[in-house]
């Protein structure tokens, strides 16, 4: 099997959305609306500044993708990049899709000279918990709160 890691085009709005949704049922039961979740990948093309895709294709089909934000740090004077919306189709699973996204996100990162890579997990994906220390990655001191508010 041949894993290819490429920058999302526009193109790739319809799976991005839909993998977002399978990602959010999956994940916490929530049903997303599909024209929102279609309009917010959009704005990622119209304004780079927020971030970018990128896709993962197993043997030429894409199978699964992930979003990059960025986030200002004074501490360190520095962006860290936020490794968001993480999926892969089921049928690519355990193939290696996600460390080779994650590898690449980690190139472009140290490249960019950003300061380092986040991530949140659910505190019961104990399989994403693993894949992520498996990488070399570290559960930080903090915990996550959040105010969300009401969208119309």
């Amino acid at each position: 099997m041949t894993i290819t890691i490429r920058a999302a085009t526009r193109a790739d709005i319809a799976d991005i959305a839909q993998w977002n949704q399978a990602m959010a049922w999956e994940t916490e039961h929530k049903a997303l609306d599909g024209t929102r979740l279609e309009r917010g990948v959009s704005v990622v093309f119209d304004e780079p500044r927020r971030g970018f895709y990128l896709v993962a294709e197993l043997d030429g089909v894409p199978s699964g993708c992930l979003l990059v934000t960025y986030e200002w740090s004074d501490w360190r004077a520095g962006d860290f990049w936020w490794i968001q919306s993480v999926y892969v189709v089921e049928a690519a699973r355990r193939a290696g899709v996600f460390r080779r996204l994650y590898e690449n996100v980690r190139q472009r990162a140290q490249a960019a000279d950003a300061v380092g890579l986040r991530l949140y997990v659910e505190t019961e994906n104990e399989r994403a918990q693993g894949t992520y220390a498996n990488l070399g990655m570290a559960r930080c001191a903090y915990y996550m709160y959040e105010a969300e508010f009401p969208r119309s």
